[in-house]
C-alpha cells in the first residue's frame, strides 16, 4: 500500500532508501501459482534491497474486483491448495515467518456452514505447511467489504478456536489490525486486552480515511502502549494508504526512528 507510485519490484528499495529495514507484501503476483522467473525476481528484489520480508498474504483472488481471499469459497480450494506450496517456498527462501490468509466473501453458490468447513480444512492445510519453516498463518477482520464474515476480534478469534479444534494446530495467529477493528465498530482496547494472546501481528492505519497516523482520530499511539505494556515484541506494519507521497506520508515518523519502527 506503500510506495505505489513505484513499480512493485521497486518498492523494496524505495523502503530500504527512506529508512526502513523491513517490508510486508500483498500477494504480489496475478495469479495463484506464478511463472518461476516472476517468483525469482520478487525474491531477487527483496534481498537485492537489503531488506527482511516480514509478511506475506496468500493469493486472495482479484482483490480490486472484490475478492477477499479463497480461504472460505469452495470452488477455488484447489487454487488455495496450490497456492499454499508457493508462499511456504518463498517464505522459505527469504526468511518470512508470517503469512495473511484473508477468510473471503460469502458466496451465493454455497452456505456458511459449508464455507467455514472447508475454511477451516484450508487453514489447517496452510497452518501445517508454513510449520514446516517456522511459520504462522494470520487471520484477520477486515472492513469495507459487505459480504467479508470477519469483522471483530471475536470473529476471529471464533474462526481460530475451530481450526485449532479441528485439526490440533497451534500456529494460527490473529492478525490485530487497529484500523479494520476500529471502523467495524470493535473495542480495540478490549480485543487487545481480551486477545493478547492469540495476536501474531499488528497493522496500523488512522481512522476513518486509511491514512496516516495523524490523519484521523484512532488513538495508535495509545493502542501500540497497551500492547507494548502487555509484551508485545513484534512488528507494527503500515498499512495505510498515504494522503500525500509515500515519503511525505513519514513526515509524523522521525527517521532516526524508522530502522526500528516496524517494531513496538
Amino acid at each position: 500500500m506503500l510506495f505505489t507510485e513505484l513499480p512493485l519490484l521497486e518498492r523494496p528499495a524505495a523502503a530500504k532508501a527512506a529508512g526502513f529495514d523491513a517490508v510486508e507484501f500483498w500477494w504480489p503476483f496475478a495469479s495463484a501459482v506464478p511463472a518461476d522467473a516472476e517468483v525469482d525476481g520478487f525474491v531477487d528484489a527483496v534481498q537485492g534491497a537489503g531488506v527482511q520480508l516480514i509478511g506475506l498474504n496468500f493469493f486472495a483472488g482479484d482483490m480490486p474486483g472484490g475478492d477477499r481471499g479463497l480461504v472460505s469459497w469452495p470452488a477455488r480450494s484447489a487454487e488455495f491448495a496450490d497456492n499454499v506450496d508457493v508462499v511456504v517456498g518463498i517464505g522459505d527462501r527469504l526468511g518470512c515467518k508470517a503469512f495473511n490468509a484473508l477468510y473471503g466473501n460469502r458466496t451465493d453458490e454455497s452456505t456458511p456452514v459449508a464455507q467455514d468447513e472447508i475454511a477451516t480444512e484450508n487453514l489447517a492445510l496452510a497452518a501445517r505447511a508454513v510449520a514446516r519453516i517456522g511459520g504462522v498463518v494470520l487471520v484477520e477482520p477486515v472492513s469495507g467489504a459487505p459480504r467479508y464474515p470477519l469483522l471483530t476480534a471475536a470473529d476471529v478469534i471464533r474462526v481460530i478456536d475451530r481450526v485449532e479444534a479441528a485439526a490440533g494446530v497451534s500456529n494460527v495467529k490473529f492478525l490485530c489490525d487497529l484500523y479494520h477493528l476500529d471502523v467495524n465498530g470493535d473495542n480495540v482496547t478490549a480485543a487487545i486486552e481480551d486477545h493478547f494472546d492469540r495476536i501474531g501481528h499488528v497493522q496500523i492505519a488512522d481512522s476513518p480515511g486509511r491514512g496516516e497516523p495523524g490523519t484521523g482520530t484512532l488513538d495508535i499511539a495509545g493502542h501500540l502502549a497497551a500492547l507494548a505494556g502487555k509484551g508485545y515484541d513484534g512488528y507494527v506494519a503500515l498499512e495505510y494508504k498515504p494522503t500525500v507521497g509515500t515519503v511525505e506520508s513519514l513526515a509524523w515518523l522521525p527517521p532516526a526512528d524508522r530502522s526500528s519502527a516496524a517494531r513496538v
